[in-house]
Order: structure tokens, then C-alpha cells, then sequence
């Protein structure tokens, strides 16, 4: 496959994903003063009841500390809450308060109304299918190539340190 198909596949896919988040995000701000990444983590809560902060931070592929710092906010602004997890003592479970789930039942809305004006009234269902499987298979195998790397020590994930060098200072 030619570099430059490659190099502007990936400029497209950026492009798109900064600017649904950056429009999507508007009107969640606009609408309800709830940023996209609340706003994610509360429709977590709204369709898999009862997340520890490790499941919500696999589910977004990211850092527990940095999920820990969203569910913070959230539960400061009431809108979750922590309870001690029945299955294991050293972590807790994750729900929405009454006011939370308000909250993301109207946001979601906005959520869905953006998502069709900026993709679902551009593209028949079929190809929104097609795309998201050829999406799938992209995430899958970069994951899988993700997951060969570290097993092997080649390469860093997001989050991960590199192991201390013996005789040099850690940066």
C-alpha cells in the first residue's frame, strides 16, 4: 500500500475523532456543563451497573489513576458514588446517584442527536456497519500488536515506566 494512502488515512481518523469529540463535547458543555469524558464515564455507569475504577479505566484504555481523578469530580459533584465492593475489600464499586443517571439520560440524548446530525445524516446505516468493522479490526489488531510488544519488552504502553538502567540516574 502507497505511504501517502497510509499517512492520509491516519490524518483523516485524527481529524475526525478531534473534531466529533470537539463538537460533541460543545453541546455536552453548552447543554449540561458536563465535558465528553464525564459524560463517557456516567454513560459507563448508565449501561454496566456496578464498574470497580479498574473496569472503567480498561474500558476507555486508560490510566486507573487517571480514572480515578474523573470519578473523583464526579462523585464531588453528585453524581456518583463509591460503596465497598462484596467481592473484594480493596476496591469499590462505582454507581450513579439519582442525580447522575438525570443528568446522562438528557445528555445522552444530545449525545445521539450530534452523533446523527454529524454521522448518521451523512452515512446510510450499511456503511456506518462496514466502517465500524473495518474500525474493529484496525483497534483489534493494533491492540494485539500492543499486547506482542509488551509481552516482549520492546515497546512502552501509555501509562507503563521503563524499567530502571543501573548506573544511570532515572529521568
Amino acid at each position: 500500500m502507497a505511504d501517502a494512502d497510509l499517512k492520509r488515512l491516519y490524518r483523516e481518523l485524527v481529524s475526525l475523532e478531534i473534531e466529533l469529540w470537539n463538537g460533541i463535547e460543545g453541546r455536552l458543555r453548552t447543554e449540561y456543563d458536563l465535558p465528553l469524558t464525564s459524560f463517557e464515564v456516567l454513560h459507563l455507569l448508565l449501561t454496566r451497573p456496578g464498574p470497580r475504577i479498574q473496569d472503567i479505566a480498561e474500558a476507555f484504555s486508560i490510566t486507573v489513576g487517571g480514572t480515578s481523578k474523573v470519578v473523583d469530580r464526579l462523585e464531588a459533584a453528585g453524581l456518583c458514588e463509591r460503596r465497598a465492593n462484596p467481592d473484594d475489600r480493596r476496591s469499590s464499586i462505582v454507581e450513579l446517584t439519582p442525580e447522575g443517571r438525570k443528568l446522562v439520560d438528557g445528555a445522552l440524548k444530545v449525545f445521539e442527536d450530534e452523533l446523527e446530525l454529524r454521522i448518521g445524516s451523512v452515512m446510510s446505516e450499511q456503511s456506518v456497519r462496514e466502517v465500524t468493522s473495518v474500525l474493529g479490526t484496525l483497534r483489534a489488531a493494533g491492540q494485539a500488536l500492543d499486547a506482542e510488544r509488551k509481552a516482549a519488552g520492546r515497546t512502552l504502553l501509555p501509562g507503563t515506566r521503563a524499567p530502571k538502567q543501573h548506573g544511570r540516574p532515572a529521568s
